[in-house]
This record gives structure tokens, C-alpha cells and sequence, in this order.
């Protein structure tokens, strides 16, 4: 089978997370062929792969959502839509009612347009616009109005009218963009659409939008009703969804996903990787460690607040914060001007390291994300046997606190952004060495029963056999 793996900002860019995942996917199923419909923000990023290609990864199909750029701009012609048309756009920007996806598709891949800003430079785009600041937004600015959703809609009309690649079956691993090329491919070949959440996408950006200074407050309900609209062709287009923990899935169904389509599948580690580590370490210190990419999200600051308060009780405390710095390299030295603002000793920024070679030696693990899936930097830190100390986001206290499995907490979860009790709970592990131990093998016994790699690949090749063995994947449902 030919599978098209669709990723958003992630692999093969970025390490870690969402694209380990991916990786691991397509070397554990050498029986397809897969290929790579890689999204990304810019032009720059071309070819800037950070993993060895599997041999069975046959193409990878690079999509940069600043290819507006190269296109000419024709101003005030009529394409005389429809209303169906109107609507549908309208839709998409603000108005209430249902959009009809396919029909929006079809309207953007159409011929009539020779590029994406022959219908945003046209009259009937001025006009669908106008209507919608006379109906929802009176009091602002049209030429703002204009410019904002235009730059906010661009990507979007970008990436419908690409030319996709034919494969047997599409596979999503998150709404947004790659959740709108799963639902064109569907609508251009008639194949099988899988979608996967890891986090919930448009959860992710509204938290985002919500404390972004570059968006005015007037238009942030705007932005946000645009990533649900995004979410939404994702949801009606897919013939399976699949997705990490029951709360992802009971999200999912609030969104407007029907529930019959959703299965849980977590993730998982193997976890004969993390037997006999190296773990030799001064026995003098303690060491707290951080698998981590360097980026807002990841919430680097909290820790290193924590890391403070950790230093006052603990002298001989050392911090390795282990991943990526290149990512956000602005948010990376802002990381590193805090550590110098609070005179802090001790904090490794490892970068990017074979994180089996660290992960033994940590005698607690840290995550402080404000927003996470079921992240694999926990069940990485399970398999080795390390407590953790995470914040209370995604499947974090399902993972550390089990579901009733008769299993002990292997970690303790604390609010997000609440440094003070980070540092505390770090400090109550590192102290008390029996609570430590004890929690480290309740976290391998957890992962070695419930989150094994290998049956994440078994569930998924069954998937994929499932709904890829027909033409459209009706039988699935």
C-alpha cells in the first residue's frame, strides 16, 4: 500500500514529538511505501531534513505556505460566484451555519482562477467582505479588516490549490492545513482519509491567539473561529480518526467529529530500549532533566523559575535541559538571559543528544508544556523508570496516575505555570529517595503494560489494512 503521511510544522523539520512518531511509523511498516506531504511556514526551510529517510519513504512533497509571495497580483475582477459560493466563504470567515467543505474545495481548485490572489483581489471577494463587516463587525476598520483576512486565509487557499500526490490511503496527523490537504485528497482522488490527534490542534492555536500581541483583540475571535472552521473539514472528511486518550476523544466529539469514527490508540515506547542505561553520576548531586524542544509552548521558563527555588534547597542540584535550540532560536536566548537574569548555576542546554546516553542518569524528570497530546518525552522517562514532576495538561495525570490499573503513581502533577509548586515537588523527589524509587518502578510497570510500541504499530497496520483496502473507506464505519 502507498500511504501519504500529511505533516503541519513538524517532520521531517523538527525532532522530537510528533516527528519521532512519524519516523518510527513508517520504519516499523516496511511492507508500504509511504510518502511525505510536509507543510511548512517558509520557503527557507527547504530540504533542511533532520532524520535519516527511511528507505520505504519514497518521496517527501515539500508545501510552503509563503509561496503567495511569487504570485502577481490583478486587482477588481468579477468571477460572479454563487451563492452556495458566498456562503461557504462566509462561512469560513465568521458567519454562522454550516460550511460545505467539498463544494469550497472545489470552488478553490477551479479553473476560473489563475492563482490564489485572482479571487482575493477580485470584486466578489470585496464584496463577500463588506457584507461580513456590516453584519458582524461594524465598529472596525474595513481596510484592516481586508488585510487581516486576507494574510489569514492566503495559506489556506495556497495549499488547496496545490497538486497532491496519488497514493492508496491519506494520513493526517493533525487538523490545521494538513487536516484541509487530507480532505482535498479525499475530494480530488476518492481515497481513504485518516486523521490522527496527537494534541488538539485548534485548542493549541486559540491558546496561542489568545495571548498573542500581533493579533488586536477585536480580531482574535476571528483567528480563533478560523482554526474551528480548519478543524471542521477534518472532522467530516476523515473516514477514521484516531487519537491518544479518552479526553482527546471526548474533545474531539464536542468539536463536532461524530463519536463513531474516533478510536483511541496511545502512544508507546519499546521499552527493551531503556533496559541497562548508563547511570553513573557523583553521588553528591542530584540531577533533574528536562526531554524538551526549546519553544513557548514547552513553557521554558516556568522550568527554569522552578529551577531557581529547586537551587535555594538544593545547592548541589544540576539542571540538563536536553533538545532542540534551534527551533525558536529568539524564544532560545530569551531562555538563556532569564538563566543569567536569575544568576542560575548548573543549567545544561544540551541540545539535540542521544537522549538514552542522559536519561539514565536523571534522578527526577521535568515536563512544564501549557499544552500537550500524551507527550513520549513522559513515557520515554517511564521506560527508563524515572518519576516525573509534569503539569496538568493532555493525558500527563492519566499517565502518571493510571486509570484504577492497580498501579502506584509513578510522578506528581501540579498546575500550569505554577513554578513555586514545580520546585516543591521536585524537591519533595529528590529527598526522599524511597518515594523517588518507588515511583520510578511504578512508571516502568505502567508503560511495559499499557504503552508498548509495538502494539501501537499493530493497531495501526490493522487501520490502515481496515479502511485502505477499498476506494473510499465507507466500510469502515
Amino acid at each position: 500500500m502507498r500511504i501519504c503521511i500529511i505533516a503541519e510544522g513538524s517532520y521531517p523539520y523538527v525532532t522530537g514529538g510528533v516527528s519521532s512518531w512519524i519516523q518510527s511509523m513508517i520504519k516499523d511498516m516496511p511492507e508500504h511505501e509511504f510518502i511525505i506531504y510536509a507543510i511548512s511556514p517558509e520557503k527557507k526551510q527547504r530540504g533542511q531534513f533532520k532524520y535519516e529517510l527511511p528507505k520505504n519513504l519514497i518521496e517527501v512533497r515539500e508545501s510552503f505556505l509563503d509561496s503567495y509571495l511569487e504570485e502577481k497580483v490583478r486587482w477588481g475582477r468579477k468571477f460572479k460566484l454563487t451563492d452556495e459560493e458566498k456562503r461557504n466563504v462566509k462561512s469560513l470567515l465568521g458567519s454562522e451555519g454550516e460550511m460545505d467543505w467539498s463544494a469550497f474545495i472545489r470552488m478553490v481548485r477551479s479553473a476560473r482562477f489563475n492563482n490564489v490572489s485572482d479571487f482575493l483581489t477580485s470584486r466578489d471577494f470585496y464584496d463577500i467582505l463588506r457584507e461580513l463587516c456590516e453584519e458582524h463587525y461594524p465598529l472596525v476598520p474595513f481596510t484592516e479588516m481586508f488585510w487581516t483576512v486576507r494574510s489569514m486565509i492566503l495559506p489556506l487557499l495556497i495549499i488547496i490549490r496545490e497538486d497532491l500526490p496519488e497514493a492508496d490511503l491519506y494520513h493526517s496527523v493533525s487538523t490545521g492545513y494538513a487536516g484541509i490537504i487530507g480532505a482535498v485528497a479525499k475530494e480530488v482522488y476518492a481515497k481513504p482519509f485518516l486523521l490522527t490527534e496527537h494534541g488538539i490542534y485548534s485548542r493549541e492555536r486559540e491558546e496561542e491567539i489568545i495571548k498573542a500581541e500581533w493579533v488586536k483583540g477585536y480580531f482574535k475571535d476571528l483567528w480563533i473561529h478560523y482554526f474551528y472552521r480548519l478543524s471542521s473539514s477534518a472532522y467530516n472528511g476523515a473516514d477514521c480518526v484516531t487519537t491518544l486518550f479518552s479526553r482527546n476523544k471526548e474533545i474531539e466529539v464536542e468539536l463536532g467529529c461524530r463519536e463513531d469514527k474516533i478510536k483511541i490508540i496511545p502512544n508507546g515506547v519499546s521499552v527493551t530500549d531503556y533496559v541497562e542505561l548508563p547511570s553513573t553520576k557523583p553521588n553528591n548531586e542530584f540531577y533533574i532533566g528536562a526531554i524538551v524542544r526549546i519553544v513557548p509552548i514547552k513553557d521554558i521558563k516556568t522550568m527554569l523559575q522552578s529551577f531557581a527555588i529547586i537551587k535555594q534547597q538544593l545547592p548541589n542540584a544540576v539542571f540538563y535541559i536536553m533538545g532542540p535550540t534551534e527551533e525558536n532560536e529568539a524564544y532560545f536566548e530569551e531562555c538563556v538571559q532569564l538563566v543569567n537574569a536569575l544568576e542560575l548555576k548548573d543549567v545544561i542546554f544540551t541540545g539535540l543528544v542521544p537522549i538514552k546516553d542522559y536519561i539514565g542518569k536523571m534522578d527526577v524528570l521535568m515536563l512544564t508544556s501549557i499544552s500537550e497530546g500524551q507527550p513520549l518525552a513522559i513515557l520515554e522517562g517511564m521506560a527508563a523508570g524515572k518519576p516525573f514532576v509534569a503539569t496538568d495538561v493532555g493525558s500527563c495525570r492519566e499517565l502518571l496516575e493510571g486509570l484504577d490499573d492497580g498501579i502506584g503513581p509513578s510522578g506528581l502533577v501540579v498546575p500550569v505555570m505554577h513554578y513555586e509548586q514545580l520546585a516543591n515537588a521536585a524537591v519533595k523527589l529528590c529527598k526522599d529517595e524511597k518515594l523517588r524509587l518507588e515511583m520510578g518502578t511504578n512508571a516502568f510497570q505502567r508503560v511495559e503494560r499499557f504503552y508498548q510500541h509495538e502494539e501501537v504499530i499493530r493497531n495501526y497496520r490493522n487501520v490502515y489494512e481496515t479502511i485502505g483496502g477499498g476506494k473510499d473507506g465507507g466500510h469502515w464505519l
